[in-house]
């Protein structure tokens, strides 16, 4: 099988999820069945939405370093559990020398193969205005709805005043308002477009009956289907 590098960090929570979500997605009926991954949960990463928006530090170099880490420890193949890194993705894979899989292209397979046409986007602010999901869905005939201005606050709200805080009791209530509006505008599910997203969904009360499309959950298949064969 091919050794898995997950550049992470970002946050380190969410490279959690992923690394679970390998592990228990794989078929191994023992240790040794199990898929060889190395993580490199670089927390010295810059925040990705505060680069794009606000001029903070940029990113990318810290980035580099994971990836050449990672290769160093033998991965066969990369991926990330961020979805606003994306933003970046292209000015880090010259630096790479395996393959390195896209977390928004896998969602986007999987949103085509629920016959998912028009899709609620939940993300931070960087990922909206960076247009990462927008440039690979809208060429391929789906459209993005986004929340309005309030609901873009809760959403923020949710990542690091929830999730990012560690908050447990977190109040979703003007969430939901949001996420009502955008079924009612004809959303069929909603991306949790960022990788914070479906750990507050399974956390937090009144959100786990939303139809969602987990991009952690694609790239753990994806990943799994790459390192098996």
């Amino acid at each position: 099988m091919k050794k898995i590098g997950i550049l992470g960090g970002m946050g380190p929570m969410a490279t959690v999820d992923l690394f679970q979500r390998i592990v228990t997605g794989t078929p191994a009926r023992s240790d040794g069945e199990h898929i060889h991954i190395v993580i490199d949960n670089n927390t010295a990463i810059p925040d990705r939405t505060r680069a794009l928006l606000h001029g903070g530090a940029d990113p990318l170099p810290e980035m580099v370093n994971s990836a050449i880490r990672l290769e160093a420890m033998g991965a066969d193949f990369l991926i990330m559990p961020c979805n606003t890194a994306h933003a970046f993705y292209d000015r880090l894979l010259p630096f790479v020398h395996v393959p390195f899989l896209h977390m928004i292209r896998e969602t986007l397979e999987e949103t085509r193969r629920r016959g998912v046409r028009k899709a609620g986007l939940l993300a931070t602010d960087g990922t909206l205005r960076a247009r990462i999901y927008h440039d690979v869905f809208e060429p391929a005939g789906v459209a993005l709805i986004e929340p309005d201005t309030k609901g873009r606050e809760e959403v923020m709200g949710l990542i690091y005043k929830g999730v990012k805080a560690g908050k447990r009791d977190y109040d979703t209530g003007p969430l939901r308002r949001a996420l009502d509006d955008m079924l009612s505008r004809g959303a069929q599910a909603l991306i949790l477009g960022c990788t914070e997203l479906p750990l507050a969904f399974a956390q937090y009360e009144g959100l786990s009956a939303y139809p969602t499309i987990d991009p952690t959950a694609v790239l753990a298949q994806a990943a799994i289907r790459e390192a098996m064969g």
